[in-house]
This record gives structure tokens, C-alpha cells and sequence, in this order.
């Protein structure tokens, strides 16, 4: 038995544009066994962390899955978007002028501690064993309850009107999104989430993780 089979853990950074499944599916292929899967989804338009769990080691993928989160990403503030982020179209464009860089720093603390979230209507929660954003994507009204999740720290690192670049760290079950679209809806503009990186599940950090490309080099070797 080889050693993935054994079980190990994977630290991949995720390209743009692949979802998480395209990752799994190509350690898959690579690795040639059926026992790999990831501890927590990345939207395809996110890039990051991703911890791959292969063999025996799938048994882990809650005990990560539930581990604390850090992200760092831009928000941009005038408009949403109807997935909350770059996925669609920006709509219902407001002007931004009247926003300074006090009052963006000052709306993130009504999202510290533990607070109600949506999660978008374009996830992959499932509402009656359907995923509802294939629901949204039929046109159909989709009632989601809030969430209970924690935000442990809320930090804008740099404003560059109007992209907001900040850094979260929270619980499992957070939406980014849903922060960005809840935070320009506080500041009154709209906002949608413009860029996003997972850069810590854990003890476990984006600066230890591997391409796709260098994975396959330490394969060859």
C-alpha cells in the first residue's frame, strides 16, 4: 500500500478559476487512488488554501473542515452582484464619493463577535436535498434561515476607493460573500467580494501549501 493510501495531508493552493472538486479530481488522477477529499470548499473565483485528504486520512476531513479560517481578499464598494461576487454581473451601481476611509473602518465592528448570516442564495447548502443555487439558477425564490458564525477579527488593511482590501478570521460556515454584500448594504452603496484567498485553516497556511504544478514535480522525483 502506498503511501497516499496510508493516508496523507495535502496543503494545495488552489488556482483561479478551478472549483475544489477540479483539485481533488486531478490529485485523483495523479495519485491513481479513489480515496481523496478536501476539508472545505473554495468558490472557483477564490484561490488559497485548500487542505486534499487521501485514504485513510479522508476520516480527518471534519476535524479540519472545522477548524478556525483566515482570509484576506478586496471588496468593492458601489454596486452588488447578484452571487455577491464576480461571478455576475455588478448591479444597482451607487456612487461612492460621500465614503471615507473613517466610515469603512468603522462599519467593520457591527460585524465582530457572533453574528446572523445568510449565506448566499448561489451556494451549495442544500434546502429539501437540492443545492440552492441550482434553485436561483431556475428563477426560484429560495428562503434561507441565518446562520449563527463568528467573526473573530474584522481588519481593513488598505483603502483604495472604491476596493477595500481587509483580512477575516472566523468560524467554519462563514460566508465572505455574504460579508461583503452585508457590509456595503451597512455602508449604504453596495459591495460584492471582488477577490478572496484562504491563507490559514487552523495551524495550516497557504505559505506551506503547494501548486498544482509543483505537486506534480515531487511526483516525478
Amino acid at each position: 500500500m502506498n503511501s497516499f493510501e496510508e493516508g496523507r495531508v495535502l496543503l494545495i493552493n488552489k488556482p483561479l478559476h478551478w472549483t475544489s472538486f477540479d483539485a481533488v479530481r486531478k490529485i485523483r488522477n495523479l495519485i491513481l487512488i479513489k480515496k481523496v477529499g478536501h476539508a472545505g470548499t473554495l468558490d472557483p473565483l477564490a484561490t488559497g488554501l485548500l487542505i486534499v485528504c487521501t485514504g485513510k486520512f479522508t476520516k480527518k476531513i471534519n476535524e479540519y473542515m472545522a477548524r478556525e479560517k483566515e482570509y484576506t481578499g478586496t471588496f468593492t464598494l458601489g454596486a452588488t452582484t447578484p452571487t455577491y461576487d464576480l461571478e455576475s454581473e455588478p448591479v444597482d451601481i451607487k456612487p461612492t464619493d460621500h465614503i471615507d476611509e473613517t466610515a469603512v473602518r468603522a462599519a467593520t465592528t457591527g460585524f465582530i463577535g457572533e453574528i446572523l448570516q445568510v449565506p448566499p442564495a448561489h451556494s451549495a447548502i442544500k434546502i429539501d436535498g437540492k443545492r440552492v443555487y441550482e434553485l436561483a439558477r431556475q428563477g426560484k425564490e429560495v428562503k434561507i434561515e441565518p446562520r449563527k458564525v463568528t467573526i473573530k477579527e474584522f481588519e481593513i488593511t488598505s483603502v483604495v476607493m472604491p476596493v477595500i482590501h481587509f483580512r477575516v478570521v472566523c468560524t467554519t460556515g462563514t460566508y465572505i460573500r455574504s460579508l461583503a454584500n452585508d457590509f456595503g448594504a451597512a455602508l449604504g452603496c453596495g459591495a460584492y467580494l471582488s477577490s478572496l484567498c484562504r491563507t490559514r485553516i487552523g495551524e495550516f497556511r497557504v505559505s506551506d501549501a503547494s501548486s498544482i504544478e509543483e505537486f506534480m514535480s515531487g511526483l516525478e522525483v
